[in-house]
């Protein structure tokens, strides 16, 4: 991918992880604007809407980093295991896995009541649903059936271990920010994998058209 092509992939992945947190912080976060609102502080509720947008773009940089580094597992996956058939069924057990470490080791220990368990479910779901939705438009955009498991790893498997560092060192309002950043870290990630052929392919067609201009170029020194 050239720079061009980069940045304009990162700012717009920021974009979307900062519009995606601010808008569910209205939703999830709605204690936190409620006093604005009644008392008529648009300011603060301004700065605080402000402030929701900023910690999305911080989601897109932990997203985008993950990103890139399951680019480069995947790549050391396949020349471990040889095929992409074997490394697919690794990353089956991998998801597995991980589902089975959300539901008992994550959501398991902090679930006391019904209402728990049925925040923690729905939460469960969405990243399931989100996943495998993304993972089918994948596959149809590619015509590859084989990019299916590929791409539930990256939104299931990435998406956690990057929910789970997201959420690293927060105490307050805990239950608020395990909703609330799911849903920037899950957008941006659907949207590197849908996207990045697009920019990969533009990049492509900008270096052709660079090589293009620098062979016209030398023929026109040495015409002159």
């Amino acid at each position: 991918m050239t720079i061009r092509n980069w940045a304009k992939f990162f700012f717009y992945a920021m974009l979307v992880g900062g519009l995606v947190n601010g808008v569910f912080s209205l939703f999830i976060r709605w204690d936190f604007f409620q006093p604005y609102v009644t008392n008529g502080q648009w300011g603060e509720f301004l700065a605080g809407f402000l402030w929701m947008i900023f910690l999305g773009f911080t989601m897109s940089v932990i997203a985008q980093a993950g990103f890139f580094a399951y680019l480069t597992l995947h790549q050391v996956g396949v020349n471990i295991f040889k095929t992409l058939t074997l490394w697919n069924w690794v990353q089956v057990v991998l998801i597995a896995v991980t589902l089975f470490d959300i539901v008992f080791f994550r959501f398991a220990p902090s679930a006391d009541t019904t209402q728990d368990w049925l925040f923690y479910i729905g939460l469960l779901l969405v990243l399931v649903f989100g996943s495998v939705v993304t993972a089918m438009q994948k596959v149809k955009m590619t015509g590859k059936k084989h990019v299916l498991i590929s791409a539930l790893f990256f939104m299931i498997v990435i998406t956690t271990l990057e929910w789970t560092i997201a959420l690293m060192g927060r105490d307050a309002n805990i239950d608020e920010y395990i909703a609330l950043l799911l849903f920037p870290l899950l957008a941006v990630n659907a949207y590197q994998l849908l996207v990045l052929p697009k920019y990969n392919e533009k990049s492509e067609i900008d270096r052709q058209k660079l090589e293009e201009r620098r062979k016209a170029r030398r023929e026109q020194a040495k015409n002159a």
